[in-house]
């Protein structure tokens, strides 16, 4: 007896019946999964890692079109600065280690596999306070043009002292 494909013919064989493929991601859920799969593969980025001492290290790993993906590594103490991604969106993977978000709705600490997703204008600092390196993916969307910077950050003096009761 004949199965349906020994009669039809593999219909995976025939292209025009197929959805076609996205080349690049077109939605946030797409930059999402893009960078799970980033993540993922760890073999890929890990040796691409570097840590420096006197300024956070990044890398960008790839580009499309209209999104940029950068690797970033923190060592204990190192931040960012409040500041937000001007027009971009933005997709933040922890890859390794632990890193704290401080933003207008609070801290958050992220440990490897959180992602956050955020929009155009959102201001926020990352921190690493933990006392072991971390590893962070960072998908923009347009790519990276601006990155405004927004007063002090949260650990100055004046920022603890406007925070004490």
């Amino acid at each position: 007896m004949n199965s349906d494909v020994q009669i039809a013919g593999d219909p995976l064989a025939i292209p025009h019946l197929l959805p076609p493929v996205p080349a690049h991601p077109a939605t946030v859920a797409g930059f999402v999964g893009l960078a799970r799969s980033i993540a993922a593969d760890r073999d890929a980025w890990a040796p691409l890692v570097r840590y420096d001492t006197t300024s956070r290290w990044y890398h960008r790993l790839r580009t499309g079109p209209g999104y940029e993906v950068w690797l970033l590594s923190w060592v204990p103490g190192q931040g960012s600065g409040r500041h937000d991604h001007g027009p971009s969106s933005g997709v933040l993977t922890v890859l390794e280690g632990e890193l704290t978000e401080h933003a207008g709705t609070g801290r958050r600490t992220l440990t490897a596999g959180d992602q956050r997703v955020f929009a155009p204008g959102y201001v926020h600092e990352v921190v690493n306070d933990a006392l072991t390196p971390a590893v962070s993916l960072h998908i923009y969307f347009p790519g990276l043009t601006e990155m405004p910077m927004h007063g002090a950050p949260h650990c100055t003096p004046s920022a603890l002292e406007t925070a004490a009761p």
